[in-house]
């Protein structure tokens, strides 16, 4: 006798974070829409495009919903109730123990997620470009608003601290992904941030 009654209804949340894993595991354009559909719950093309329109829309979905989630160790940047130093402190150790971790894919999905586009898909690359840009700006605030308050030094060095911050930032997926540990990488954030305590100033409590 053939089963009867209401069809399973389509999950688009777990839906949406099969794609986020599948996308942060092997990037945009290696990601084929057969391998989006299946890890979806083998959805149909005829739900896959009345849910999410397209790939390159629901990546821009998965983006969003990466940032609003995993992404959110970057959040200390744009807090101002931190003193400069323990904000960057904060954001370097939250996206390394992050990025380390094994129970989803290792590194970020910003800094890996379109790193190989052909030119049809450059918005996809512009996307993931102006995310990073955000960070090194977040970084840059930091920076800024130390010298501002009167704990760092304004000089060439601390000029050239947010390029550093970001490039130490960014590497890390590489790093993480070729197998380095969080306390590895907690350790060269605890070197890294003797940059900024040898141009730090002295301040009155």
């Amino acid at each position: 006798m053939a089963r009867t009654g209401r069809p399973r209804e389509f999950d688009r949340d777990k839906a949406l974070n099969a794609a986020m894993t599948l996308f942060w595991a092997q990037g945009y354009e290696p990601t084929s829409l057969t391998q989006l559909k299946s890890c979806m719950g083998n959805i149909s093309p005829a739900s896959f495009y009345a849910a999410f329109g397209s790939k390159e829309a629901l990546f821009r979905e998965v983006v969003q919903h990466y940032l609003a989630t995993y992404g959110q160790v970057m959040s200390p940047l744009w807090d101002e109730n931190l003193i400069p130093r323990d904000a960057i402190e904060r954001t370097l150790r939250g996206s390394a123990r992050m990025q380390a971790t094994r129970t989803h894919p290792c590194g970020c999905l910003v800094v890996s997620g379109a790193s190989n586009c052909s030119p049809e898909n450059k918005a996809v690359q512009a996307l993931l470009a102006a995310e990073r840009q955000r960070t090194r700006t977040g970084i840059r605030v930091c920076v800024e608003r130390a010298i501002a308050r009167g704990e760092l030094r304004d000089c060439a060095t601390t000029a050239a601290l947010p390029d550093i911050f970001a490039i130490f930032f960014h590497g890390m997926t590489c790093e993480a992904r070729d197998g380095m540990t969080s306390t590895h990488l907690d350790a060269a954030i605890t070197s890294l941030l003797t940059l900024w305590d040898a141009n730090a100033l002295l301040t009155t409590p």
